[in-house]
Parts: structure tokens; C-alpha cells; sequence
């Protein structure tokens, strides 16, 4: 059965809450992208929490501007980022409209589509494939073009739940990459999931 068939879309009120709740809930579910090449499915394993203007580590740091206008917009929108010159960082949109926040994706398990994500990203092994926000992105064929994209609908890009739901432990830790705002336990991940980012 084709992901697009069989997935649906988390409902704009999972996102519309606390940015902490959102991204720990985030974890087990499934991210998809359907491709020119095909479909391709992958389970959240590790996420970071953006809150809020008085969140250094935020790109809605002190003020509203162009690049970072979606966090303050509806949620559950896919807020896309280019770094370093080399890397895109997919992030959902959380809070109520006119309140900064967004969740980044760290990490994430490939479960269908595994040969065209290793066509995007040609890695060894598997493991490396999408441990890390660049690493995942490129793995998936995610880039600027998905900047915007509703991901409470049926879109080439959503965010769903789980066909069948785990149980799992959620570990609690401070942000990576980051210079300001450090203290923060505001990122978490799949206990002893070996998809996980690498510090």
C-alpha cells in the first residue's frame, strides 16, 4: 500500500499548542514526502523546541522579519531554512497565530522509499543516512521549494501518525549548535534509537 493511501495528515490542533508538547509529541510520527521518483516515509526519532522572542536560540529572537514571518503565522506550516550554505533545516510552526514557535526535525528513521532516499544522499551505511537536520533534508529531497507548504493537508509534504503506534522512552537534553539558550532542555529524542543525531 503507497504511503499517500494509507497516511493522513495530523489536524492543525496537534500543531496549535505549547511548542514543548508538539515536539515531544512529534517523535514516532511519520514524516512524508511524496517525490518525483516516489514515496518516501520516515519516523521522527529526534526533535528541538523553539519558543517564543525572549528564545535566543530563535530565530524569532526580539523581532519579527521576512525570513522568519512563518513562526509567527498559523501552525503546522513547514518553516525551511538554508545554513551554513549548505544544509536546509525543515521546522514545523506551533502556538496560537502571532506567537513565535517552531519545532525543528533533528532525525528521523527511513521506513519506505529507503533506495530513493539513498539516491538523494549517498551515504554508508544506512545509519548515517538521516541522523542529523541537513542530513535529513537532502535524504528526503527536502529544500527552499517546500518552504510554506500546509502540512495539516494532503500536500507533497505532511506530517502523519503512525499506521501502527510504538511504545518508546523519550530522553530530555539541551539544544545542539547552539551559543545562546544552551540551558535549555528543549530537545528530545527516541530513547536508544540509533537514528538519533550524533553530538
Amino acid at each position: 500500500m503507497k504511503v499517500k493511501d494509507s497516511m493522513k495528515p495530523l489536524p492543525r490542533s496537534f500543531f496549535n499548542r505549547d511548542t514543548l508538547t508538539v515536539a515531544k509529541e512529534l517523535l514516532g510520527k511519520i514524516l512524508v514526502h511524496q517525490t518525483r521518483y516516489g514515496d518516501i516515509a520516515a519516523k521522527i526519532v529526534e526533535v528541538e523546541a523553539y519558543k517564543g522572542s525572549d528564545d535566543p536560540a530563535s530565530h524569532a529572537f526580539r523581532k519579527k522579519t521576512p525570513r522568519n514571518q512563518l513562526m509567527f503565522g498559523k501552525a503546522g506550516f513547514a518553516y525551511i531554512y538554508f545554513v551554513y550554505g549548505n544544509h536546509h533545516c525543515l521546522n514545523v510552526t506551533t502556538e496560537k497565530e502571532g506567537f513565535a514557535g517552531a519545532v525543528l526535525i533533528r532525525a528521523v528513521e527511513i521506513l519506505e522509499g529507503l533506495e530513493i532516499a539513498k539516491r538523494n544522499r549517498v551515504t554508508k551505511p544506512n545509519i548515517n543516512l538521516s541522523n542529523g537536520p541537513g542530513k535529513l533534508t537532502k535524504a528526503l529531497g527536502i529544500s527552499n521549494a517546500q518552504n510554506g507548504i500546509d502540512l495539516t493537508k494532503r500536500n507533497k509534504l505532511f506530517i502523519s501518525i503512525p499506521l501502527k503506534v510504538e511504545r518508546f522512552n523519550t530522553t530530555i537534553a539541551g539544544r545542539i549548535g547552539v551559543k545562546q539558550g544552551a540551558d535549555k532542555l528543549w530537545r528530545f529524542y527516541i530513547e536508544n534509537n540509533e537514528f538519533v543525531s550524533k553530538m
